[in-house]
């Protein structure tokens, strides 16, 4: 579904997984264009309905991309910069509104 364009300037590959799989990425990246350069359909499900969730408008609108960094809940993963060695998870659950509040 989606692929990359090629590059003018070549990027350093990164590591990272994705729910325990190893995956490769490219420097500068956002964890949405990576997991979906992997071919990963979804991020999450929804927490009422258990419908797959997928990077949506890929501009920090939507929140449909969240997943868990480095145990860091609710982190939009279209805003946010693949490093090397990230730990990326599914979203679990519903977003937790009250933990953002009192950090």
């Amino acid at each position: 579904m989606f692929r990359r364009l090629p590059d003018l300037a070549v990027r350093k590959a990164v590591s990272f997984t994705f729910d325990g799989r190893s995956m490769q990425g490219r420097e500068g990246d956002s964890i949405a264009a990576a997991l979906l350069a992997n071919g990963i359909d979804h991020v999450r499900v929804h927490p009422v309905s258990g419908a797959p969730r997928s990077p949506y408008c890929l501009m920090g609108v939507c929140f449909e991309c969240l997943v868990t960094v480095n145990g860091v809940g609710n982190r939009q993963a279209c805003q946010t910069e693949l490093r090397d060695a990230m730990v990326i998870e599914s979203q679990r659950g519903a977003r937790a509104v009250s933990d953002e509040i009192s950090q």
